[in-house]
């Protein structure tokens, strides 16, 4: 990507910031077209999930409690936030790389606020994320997943996608930490913890000490239930709506401000 020069006083959210944004997600998009084997993981990973607990929890939905009767349309939402937080944890893998390459210090020598750039990074990773939900749906909806009609799957796929942007926003500050791709297991291991220490298997009535607790205040799971409702109830309603979009925009406020303290100190 080449350098141009932008005025320094310019506004916030000019024409030139679109321009470098849009540099960055072309960059990103061409990645996976020059090297479309990189993508694999990220999709493989969480339909094996999805169809190796398919295969051994589905006569879950046999126990009083379950909200649905095919165990299906109760776990895929969890496949999907997996896929887009592996999708996004690449993006903190892939600055790592940069760093060590010395690729990223040329972005931070350019004159584009520090906010710009990460907006770049972590975009073309929400975009990115919905790779792995398009691979997932359709095995899904072949073996048997309910339609959650089409407010419930258009609420799936903005949770994807901010999925996506918080999980590359946490690999991007891991990245920006370390500089180093060997800090790649962290970036996976935090979204693959987040994601099933919520009611990932079983409603929260039906789990049990540490793992009960633990799904009640993990904002995560907000998340997962969100997404879940079409899936299996068939519809959507806001007071099951709102709780988890906050608890994922409060995530990627949090991560945000953390990844950009990042970006500024990288560059001090």
């Amino acid at each position: 990507m080449e350098a141009r020069s932008i005025p320094v006083g310019r506004s916030f959210g000019s024409r030139a910031d679109y321009e470098v944004v849009a540099a960055l997600v072309r960059r990103a998009a061409n990645e996976i077209l020059r090297v479309p084997g990189a993508a694999i993981p990220g999709v493989l990973a969480p339909t094996i999930f999805f169809l190796g607990l398919t295969a051994v929890f589905g006569n879950l939905t046999l126990l009083p409690g379950f909200t649905t009767e095919t165990y299906q349309s109760f776990i895929i939402p969890v496949s999907l936030m997996q896929g887009a937080g592996f999708t996004g944890a690449a993006t903190g893998v892939n600055m790592a790389r940069d760093i060590e390459q010395g690729w990223f210090d040329r972005l931070l020598v350019s004159p584009a606020p520090r906010a710009v750039l990460l907006a770049g990074l972590v975009l073309s990773a929400s975009l990115r994320a919905l790779v792995p939900a398009t691979v997932l749906l359709s095995v899904g909806f072949a073996l048997g997943v309910h339609w959650p009609g089409l407010d419930g799957l258009l609420l799936a796929i903005v949770l994807v996608m901010g999925m996506g942007t918080a999980a590359a926003l946490w690999g991007s500050s891991i990245a920006l930490k370390f500089k180093t791709q060997s800090a790649a297991p962290l970036m996976q291991a935090g979204m693959f913890t987040l994601i099933l220490t919520t009611t990932a298997y079983a409603p929260l009535e039906l789990l049990t000490g540490w793992l009960q607790t633990v799904a009640e205040y993990n904002p995560m799971t907000q998340v997962i239930e969100a997404a879940r409702q079409g899936f299996v109830a068939g519809g959507i309603a806001w007071a099951e709506t709102w709780p988890g979009l906050l608890c994922l925009f409060g995530l990627i406020a949090i991560l945000g401000a953390w990844a950009l303290h990042g970006m500024r100190r990288a560059s001090d």
